[in-house]
Protein backbone atom coordinates (compact mmCIF):
# COMPACT_ATOMS: atom_id res chain seq x y z
CA UNK A 1 0.00 0.00 0.00
CA UNK A 2 2.66 2.27 0.66
CA UNK A 3 4.74 1.60 -2.48
CA UNK A 4 2.11 2.29 -4.56
CA UNK A 5 1.37 5.88 -2.39
CA UNK A 6 4.63 6.74 -3.09
CA UNK A 7 4.40 6.16 -7.11
CA UNK A 8 1.10 8.41 -6.55
CA UNK A 9 3.00 10.87 -5.30
CA UNK A 10 6.21 10.86 -7.35
CA UNK A 11 3.74 10.92 -11.17
CA UNK A 12 1.93 13.82 -9.34
CA UNK A 13 5.20 15.92 -8.75
CA UNK A 14 6.38 15.17 -12.49
CA UNK A 15 3.18 16.02 -13.62
CA UNK A 16 2.57 18.94 -12.03
CA UNK A 17 6.67 19.94 -12.98
CA UNK A 18 5.87 19.19 -16.25
CA UNK A 19 2.41 21.93 -16.01
CA UNK A 20 3.94 24.52 -14.11
CA UNK A 21 7.19 24.73 -16.62
CA UNK A 22 4.84 24.30 -19.83
CA UNK A 23 2.90 27.20 -18.31
CA UNK A 24 5.42 29.77 -17.78
CA UNK A 25 7.48 28.75 -21.56
CA UNK A 26 4.12 29.46 -23.35
CA UNK A 27 3.13 32.64 -21.58
CA UNK A 28 3.47 36.03 -22.89
CA UNK A 29 5.82 37.29 -20.17
CA UNK A 30 8.21 34.93 -20.88
CA UNK A 31 7.35 35.58 -24.56
CA UNK A 32 7.85 39.20 -24.48
CA UNK A 33 10.97 38.93 -22.72
CA UNK A 34 12.39 36.39 -24.93
CA UNK A 35 11.79 39.18 -27.74
CA UNK A 36 13.31 41.96 -25.64
CA UNK A 37 17.14 40.41 -25.06
CA UNK A 38 17.17 39.24 -28.72
CA UNK A 39 16.59 43.06 -30.01
CA UNK A 40 18.81 44.01 -27.56
CA UNK A 41 21.80 41.69 -28.60
CA UNK A 42 20.92 43.01 -32.48
CA UNK A 43 21.41 46.90 -30.99
CA UNK A 44 24.13 45.91 -29.17
CA UNK A 45 25.54 44.05 -32.86
CA UNK A 46 24.41 47.30 -34.75
CA UNK A 47 26.88 49.58 -32.37
CA UNK A 48 29.61 47.28 -31.74
CA UNK A 49 29.73 46.91 -35.85
CA UNK A 50 29.65 51.04 -36.12
CA UNK A 51 32.75 51.06 -33.72
CA UNK A 52 34.79 48.64 -36.01
CA UNK A 53 37.68 50.43 -37.68
CA UNK A 54 38.03 49.42 -41.05
CA UNK A 55 41.21 48.44 -42.44
CA UNK A 56 42.78 49.67 -46.04
CA UNK A 57 43.72 47.21 -48.74
CA UNK A 58 47.47 46.70 -49.17
CA UNK A 59 47.12 43.66 -51.62
CA UNK A 60 47.25 45.67 -54.42
CA UNK A 61 49.90 44.37 -57.03
CA UNK A 62 51.26 41.77 -54.91
CA UNK A 63 50.94 39.20 -56.77
CA UNK A 64 53.69 38.38 -59.99
CA UNK A 65 53.09 36.78 -62.89
CA UNK A 66 56.10 34.34 -63.86
CA UNK A 67 55.91 33.42 -67.36
CA UNK A 68 56.72 29.58 -67.97
CA UNK A 69 57.37 27.70 -71.30
CA UNK A 70 56.22 25.27 -72.28
CA UNK A 71 59.04 24.40 -74.94
CA UNK A 72 61.18 22.87 -72.28
CA UNK A 73 62.08 18.93 -72.83
CA UNK A 74 60.82 16.98 -70.27
CA UNK A 75 62.59 13.75 -69.56
CA UNK A 76 59.65 11.00 -69.65
CA UNK A 77 60.50 8.08 -67.29
CA UNK A 78 58.93 4.51 -67.98
CA UNK A 79 58.37 2.65 -64.55
CA UNK A 80 58.84 -0.46 -66.02
CA UNK A 81 62.05 0.37 -68.15
CA UNK A 82 63.34 1.52 -65.28
CA UNK A 83 62.79 -1.94 -63.19
CA UNK A 84 64.09 -3.69 -66.53
CA UNK A 85 67.30 -1.49 -66.93
CA UNK A 86 68.49 -2.45 -63.36
CA UNK A 87 68.83 -6.25 -63.72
Amino acid sequence: MFKEIKYLIFISIICLFIFLISRYYFSDTNKKNSYRSLNNINEKINIYVKKLPILEDDTKNIIEYVEQSNNQKKKKFNFWKLLDSNE
